[in-house]
């Protein structure tokens, strides 16, 4: 059988710009619901900024090397793993812990932390961490991928819609709060349709290595919340901040994750598949952890 680090996912050139728009405007829709007040709030508690930190951006890529080291996945299945760990948190979360009555507040603004955060972080531990495991540090050599350009990218799609839609909400916040109402679900549906048309494409590849990603990919989403838990009871947060850094470590935006994917690596099969199910699995584990808290 043909290994996936050999395996290319399907996906033109249309449907690529169409993940870009959607992404930008989750980000842009997420961006509506924040203010500099969030900020200022934010950093009055250090604590749970410096627990969203060490949990998101610290932790997990490290976690997830280790795993990686232990489990010795597929190369191109360690690689999505890396890229996956990398991203920000995405803004589903903000959603997962309204219905865990977690904090709410704290969820949007580690979120768009995090996104801010994730300009630099993103491309810094994709890289180092792809690099430290040889057989991904093997894939990366033959990929022609600049750190500048994952930069610009990630700056395109996350941070000039965090700022447009901060902005908006300055000069007009009660069009701001009804956009954002209607973007969040809006953008959420298209990601899922993407994910819908790009199996559809590629049936075949997803029915013959599936297989090879479903148990790694719980695992590790498994993995992320659980650190989220621990970091957040370590730090000794409060119940509702606790749920709040669980979900927000646990819900990765593994949207950018698959358009930096099929930007950089043409749609690599282990990277794509794992990207591609992270981002249907972690809906359900969160939902199903938001669901179970709501109603403890």
């Amino acid at each position: 059988m043909e290994l996936l680090d050999e395996v290319k996912i399907n996906f033109d050139s249309q449907g690529l710009w169409v993940l870009n728009i959607a992404l930008a405007v989750v980000m842009f829709g997420v961006a509506l619901g924040i203010t500099v007040r969030d900020f200022k709030q934010l950093f009055a508690s250090p604590k749970v900024v410096l627990a969203g930190i060490v949990s998101q951006f610290v932790l997990l890529p490290l976690v997830t090397f280790l795993v990686v080291m232990l489990l010795k996945p597929q190369p191109s299945i360690a690689l999505g793993m890396f890229m996956v760990a990398a991203c920000p948190g995405g803004n589903i979360s903000n959603f997962m812990t309204h219905l865990a009555r977690g904090n709410t507040a704290l969820s949007v603004s580690l979120t768009a932390f995090s996104t801010a955060l994730a300009l630099i972080m993103t491309p810094f531990n994709f890289e180092l961490y792809g690099n430290l495991y040889a057989p991904t540090a093997t894939i990366l050599k033959t990929v022609s991928i600049e750190p500048v350009e994952l930069f610009k990218l990630v700056t395109i799609i996350l941070g000039i819609p965090l700022v447009l839609g901060m902005l908006v909400r300055y000069r007009f916040e009660s069009f701001a709060l009804k956009m954002s109402r209607i973007l969040k679900p809006i953008s959420i549906l298209v990601f899922i349709l993407i994910v819908v048309l790009a199996f559809l494409k590629n049936t075949d590849v997803f029915k013959n290595y599936a297989h090879h990603v479903i148990w790694i990919g719980i695992l590790h989403n498994f993995i992320a919340l659980s650190l989220g838990y621990l970091v957040a009871k370590g730090f000794r947060l409060s119940k509702p901040e606790i749920k709040t850094i669980t979900l927000e470590t646990g819900i990765q935006n593994s949207g950018l994750g698959l358009l930096l994917i099929f930007a950089f690596f043409n749609g690599l099969g282990g990277m794509a598949i794992l990207a591609a199910f992270w981002g249907i699995w972690h809906i359900i584990s969160g939902l199903g952890l938001a669901i179970w808290w709501s109603r403890k």
